[in-house]
């Protein structure tokens, strides 16, 4: 993407509400965006990028305060690779955990269906 976009676009294109773009960049988990001659922010690849990650931490429960940490090492660079990995690998531990809850509440879900299935051929 060469051209920038426009909070609109960049709502539109990554599913967040302008509203999130710009609480986000408030709280520091955006950089502060470019701003066109008239103020209005203007996204660009990289940005967009980063809300893709963004999204993809929140849509499997990571708390935002953690993020913050792990935006927050990610500032201070390379030498923080190590501990930006350590907080990643105990965040997918966390979902693995949740997706083997879920798995488990599926087959309960899947056991009382066989059970009311049986029952409505009796």
């Amino acid at each position: 993407m060469t051209r920038t976009l426009s909070i609109q676009e960049a709502a539109r294109l990554t599913g967040l509400s302008e509203h999130t773009l710009r609480y986000y960049e408030r709280i520091g988990l955006l950089s502060p965006v470019a701003r066109a001659k008239n103020g209005h922010r203007r996204y660009q690849q990289h940005d967009l990028e980063r809300m893709q990650f963004l999204t993809c931490l929140r849509n499997t429960g990571m708390p935002i305060k953690d993020i913050q940490a792990f935006i927050a090492l990610e500032q201070r660079g390379d030498a923080t690779s190590r501990d930006r990995c350590r907080l990643l690998a105990q965040h997918k531990q966390q979902v693995l955990e949740q997706i083997n809850t879920l798995q488990e509440n599926l087959r309960a879900i899947d056991n009382k269906i066989a059970y009311y299935q049986k029952q409505e051929a009796v």
